[in-house]
C-alpha cells in the first residue's frame, strides 16, 4: 500500500497542490493501481509476443483517389466577406 508522504512526493514532482481529501483519496487510487500492476507481474507471460494494441491494426481510411474539387467560386460563394478572391479574416491585432 502507497503511504501518504509517498502521494505527497509525487504530487510536488508534480507540481499539484492536493486538498486533505483529495490525498487521502489519491492514497486509494494509486495502491489499487499499485495492486494491479503486482497481479499483472504474477502472470505467466511466457512465449507471448509483446504488443501496444489488443487487436491487429488496420488502416481503415478510404483508397485516395483524385477527384474533382470546388471551384474558387463556389468555395467562396458562401464567405461573408471575401476580398479578390480569397477568404477575408479579422486581423489579430484589431482583435487586442
Amino acid at each position: 500500500m502507497i503511504e501518504r508522504e509517498q502521494v505527497l512526493h509525487v504530487a510536488r514532482l508534480a507540481r499539484l497542490r492536493l486538498t486533505e481529501e483529495e490525498v487521502e483519496r489519491m492514497t486509494g487510487e494509486l495502491s489499487g493501481i499499485l495492486e494491479h500492476v503486482d497481479r499483472i507481474g504474477e502472470l505467466d507471460l511466457e512465449g507471448v509476443e509483446p504488443t501496444s494494441h489488443v487487436v491487429k491494426l488496420e488502416n481503415v481510411l478510404r483508397p485516395d483517389e483524385p477527384r474533382p474539387s470546388l471551384s474558387r467560386e463556389a468555395a467562396l460563394a458562401e464567405a461573408p466577406d471575401p476580398a479578390d478572391g480569397a477568404f477575408r479574416v479579422p486581423s489579430p491585432q484589431a482583435e487586442a
